[in-house]
């Protein structure tokens, strides 16, 4: 491999000559590594927020939802994550006042967790900033992240996943 060159190239290069056809490993790898990217992207325009992904999601999730407040079960289903990342989640944006949680008034064996209004506060100048950063996708165009989310929808049928479709198709 030349210096400077790019990594993925090369680990493709030697799957070819060594093991056989490298287009699903050389696949597999970009989209690791473009997920590790996006991620750091999105984590570092979070950061003056003092959110996480993670806790950004919850506080999205919460402030979209009708009455502000959803189960704890509920959001864990939604958010496609276990329950015990929710509620670390939860804790950390109670400790900060951006979510309260207590017990449903119609049935107090449910925990909810409820945005506050620093929450919503919070979670709408996180959003303006993801969006004024295009998530850190600036490299995609329209067409490229239509492409790619089509694709990996069906990359999650095919693994189960509840990917009815392309979720931008009718947007």
């Amino acid at each position: 491999m030349t210096p400077g060159g790019d990594p993925l190239v090369e680990a493709a290069r030697q799957w070819g000559a060594r093991v056989g056809d490298p287009a699903a490993m050389a696949t597999v790898t970009g989209l690791v590594r473009a997920q590790q990217v996006v991620v750091a992207g999105v984590e570092a325009i979070l950061k003056p927020f003092g959110l996480s992904f993670a806790r950004y999601e919850v506080l999205r999730l919460l402030a979209f939802s009708r009455t502000g407040a959803l189960p704890m079960g509920s959001m864990s289903r939604r958010l496609m994550v276990h329950s015990t990342s929710v509620s670390s989640a939860v804790d950390r944006l109670e400790r900060a006042g951006l979510v309260r949680r207590g017990p449903s008034e119609h049935d107090g064996r449910i925990v909810l967790a409820a945005i506050t209004e620093g929450g919503r506060v919070v979670v709408d100048k996180a959003t303006t900033a993801l969006q004024e950063a295009a998530f850190g996708l600036d490299g995609l165009g329209d067409a490229d992240a239509r492409r790619l989310t089509a694709g990996l929808a069906a990359l999650r049928r095919a693994a189960g996943d509840h990917a009815a479709g392309d979720p931008l198709h009718k947007i």
